[in-house]
This record gives C-alpha cells, structure tokens and sequence, in this order.
C-alpha cells in the first residue's frame, strides 16, 4: 500500500469526482434558497422542497445500504450520479426557460433524493476500499477538507449566479458535476467483499444488529439527529429573517460563506489533531451549534451571530472525518454500506420533521421561538451523548508504525 492516499490510482479518481460533484453542489443550496424563496416570498415553499428531496431519502437508506453491500459499490455510485445528473440538469433548463411551476423543482429535488438513498452508503465501503485501514484518517481528512474548500467557494458562486445570469447555471454546473463523477468512477477499480447470501429483510436486520451492538455508535446517532433537525429549523427560518432584518440576500450569503470557512478550518483540524477519545470530543464540537441558533433567537448583532456561526461549523467540519474513520475502523466491511445507512437514516430523519413544523411554529408563535428551542435540543442531546460512558470510552485506534501490519479495529462497547 503506497504511503499515501493520493498516490493511488483508485484513490485519485475517486477524490476527483468527488471534487468535481461537490463543485455544482456546493453552489445549489443558495441558489435553490433564493430561487424559491424569491419567487415565492415564502419559508412554507422553501421547506416543501426541501422536505420533497428529503422523505424518500430517509425512507429509502436502508434499502441502499442492502444494495450497496450486496453489489459492486462502485456501479451502484456510477449509476446514482447519472440520476443526480439528470433531475439537476432538468432544474436548470426549467428554471432558464423561465418561472418553474413549484412541483417541477420538487419533484426533480424528490428524484435526487432517491438517488442520494442509493449513493450515500457507498461512499464508506468505497474509501475503505481503495486506501485500505492504515490510511483511513488521513484520506477521510483529505476528502473532508476537499468538501470544505469547495464549500468555501460554492456559496459565492451560488450567489454570485443567482444575482447576476439567474439559478439555471447553478443547477447546470451542478448536472455537469455529477456526470464527470460518474465517468471517473467508471476507471476506480476496487476488490468485491462477498456478502452471505440472504433476504433483504436479513440484510436489513443484519445491519440493525451491528448499530445496536455499539452503544458509542448508535447514543452518538441520536446527538446527530438532533443537531440535523435543529439544522432544518435555521434552513427554513434563517433566510427570511435574516434578509428581511440584515441587509438583503448578500446577508444569508454571507453567513452561508463563513459557514464553509468553518467546515473548512475544521476539516484541516481533524487531519492534524487526533484526540485519544475521538467520538467524544467531535460530540462537544458539534453542541456548538446551540449558539449560532439563540443568538438568532435573540436577534443578536449579525457579526455575532456569523462568526458564531463559522465556530459551529468548525466543530461539523471537525465531526466529519473523526466520525467516519471510527465508523470504517470498527465495522466489518461486509456490513459497513448496511450500518452507514442507518447511520445516514437516523442522523438526517429528523430534519424533515424541522422543515415541516419550523414554518408552522413560526407562523404561530414567531421565529424566535422555534429557534431557541432549537439550540436547547442541540446542547441538550450532545451535552447527554458526551456524558455517556460508551462515548467517553471509545478510543481510536494506534496509528500504525511504517511497515508494520494495519491495527485491527477497536472494539465496540
């Protein structure tokens, strides 16, 4: 195994069309934002949407997650992306031939949706796959702090489109992306783990028993819902107050942008940093979302609540590959699309639920309401998490010494 991640062939395409899908993603969120939110002038719209891409989602994961263990991951990504590809481009060509009807955008968010249930659990099995355990730290930080540099640049593109040649051409670029994931995906070659051969009903149970046998693993899932949920809340409810009280679009662009420095920064942290208690300390980064959150509630200066915001951000970026290199080292590779999924389904199940019920609560009580019980679930679920003994006990695994044999994975709890 070369020395480092980037000096395999397989490891290379597969970051590189990683990079290229994340560069139209990373600027379709703000652009989607604006979008609906311009033509409608309604936080109810926006969460519509966002709520249509996500319900088949989450109903669909652990389905993807049988099928990426029992076929070639790779092919189960190549073809998801050329979905992705397809309901992206169709948002942009719809969008440039003039105002979409409501239920196109939608619906095409609605098919990608699917396609992320199917494409979301092959990402684990894929980067195990291709750099093997000894490197795992050190590619999952690589690939996380490639997102956050995209990150960094896909909201200012985002904005920059939709302020100036409209949000057709983030969708585009966004459809262009996923099509050259999916031809570089074609060339990564990567070894077959061969899966006991049994009903999609075991497969599913199988999975299941693998995140109830780890307390650390499935305690921690329930922090990340949270936090998802609460997320969901400032998705829906963050643009209109803070382009009606802040200074218009650019504001949410803003925060947006400064969100991405923080993923960023984090990511660098993770691939540097390595804490004895990994699951613990990525736990307490993420409470730091509760602040950003109240200090909207409480309609704080909007320096505070940005750079408040950028600090939450960190503890994300920070989360990512802390979180999936423990994940990738622990579980046995048969298993690990299974368990991912259900990791994906419990982490981001709660978010539709944000979308839905943040406008009405809004609508009923105000924004500042919602908000602020929002931030009390984030440090609440993580603070409880954090204090857990299967988290504080989890520790990562050895880093391994040159030419000696890969550790094995640390045991559950």
């Amino acid at each position: 195994m070369p020395s480092h991640p980037l000096r395999t062939r397989a490891f290379v395409l597969l970051f590189a069309g990683q990079t290229l899908s994340l560069a139209g993603d990373a600027a379709v969120p703000v652009a989607l934002t604006l979008a609906v939110y311009g033509a409608t002038g309604s936080s109810a719209a926006l969460a519509l949407v966002l709520t249509c891409a996500l319900i088949p989602q989450v109903l669909l994961l652990p389905l993807g997650g049988v099928v990426g263990d029992r076929f070639d991951p790779r092919t189960v990504a190549v073809a998801t992306n050329v979905v992705r590809a397809a309901g992206q481009t169709f948002v942009g060509l719809e969008l440039l031939g003039g105002q979409p009807d409501l239920w196109q955008i939608a619906a095409a968010e609605a098919v990608g949706g699917i396609a992320g249930a199917f494409s979301m659990p092959t990402t684990s099995p894929l980067v195990r796959a291709v750099v093997g355990p000894s490197h795992l730290m050190r590619a999952n930080a690589l690939i996380a702090s490639m997102r956050g540099a995209v990150r960094l640049g896909g909201p200012a593109l985002g904005g920059t489109l939709v302020l100036t040649v409209g949000p057709g051409w983030a969708f585009l670029l966004d459809g262009a992306g996923f099509t050259a994931c999916a031809a570089l995906l074609v060339a990564v070659r990567v070894p077959r783990v061969r899966v006991p051969h049994s009903s999609v009903l075991g497969d599913l149970k199988e999975g299941w028993s693998e995140v109830r046998a780890r307390d650390w693993y499935w305690s921690t899932l329930i922090a990340h819902g949270v936090w998802n949920g609460a997320a969901a809340v400032l998705a829906t409810l963050g643009p209109s107050m803070i382009v009606g009280e802040h200074g218009g679009r650019g504001a949410w662009v803003t925060l947006v942008q400064t969100g991405a420095v923080g993923i960023l920064v984090g990511s660098l942290l993770a691939g540097r940093a390595r804490p004895r208690r990994p699951v613990l300390a990525s736990t307490l980064g993420l409470a730091l979302y509760a602040l950003p959150l109240a200090l909207l509630a409480a309609s704080a200066p909007f320096w505070a609540t940005v750079a408040s915001y950028g600090a939450a951000l960190v503890g994300l970026g920070y989360l990512g590959p802390v979180w999936d290199t423990s994940v990738m080292s622990a579980v046995p590779e048969q298993v690990l699309a299974r368990v991912t999924s259900y990791d994906w389904l419990i982490s981001i199940a709660a978010m539709p639920l944000g979308y839905a019920l943040a406008p009405l609560a809004a609508s009923a009580v105000g924004p500042e309401i919602p908000l602020a019980v929002a931030s009390a679930a984030v440090l609440t679920a993580c603070l409880t998490t954090a204090a857990l003994p299967g988290v504080r006990r989890f520790e990562a695994a050895p880093a391994p010494a040159p030419g000696s044999t890969p550790p094995t994975a640390p045991a559950s709890s």
